[in-house]
């Protein structure tokens, strides 16, 4: 439970980050600009995370978001 909240929060950063620099909530996250990375890999921890805890249709979401946001983070995380 404690690496689900700890993703949680990570993501939930990771989402104002993105979004003070003009991001509008929807569309690529490019997994080559580096500063895109923290939130990728929060997103993929969050993924894992919600997986071990029985959250599947979060897990899922997760999952999606990030293949959507950044099919090189998905490949590279795995």
């Amino acid at each position: 439970m404690e690496s689900y909240a700890y993703a949680r929060t990570g993501y939930h950063r990771g989402l104002d980050a993105l979004r003070r620099s003009g991001w509008k909530g929807h569309g690529p996250v490019p997994w080559e600009h580096e500063p895109n990375r923290g939130f990728l890999r929060a997103l993929h921890a969050l993924a894992r995370a919600a997986q071990a805890i029985g959250e599947q249709d979060e897990y899922e979401r997760c999952t999606q978001f990030l293949k959507d946001s950044s099919p090189a983070a998905a490949q590279t995380l795995g």
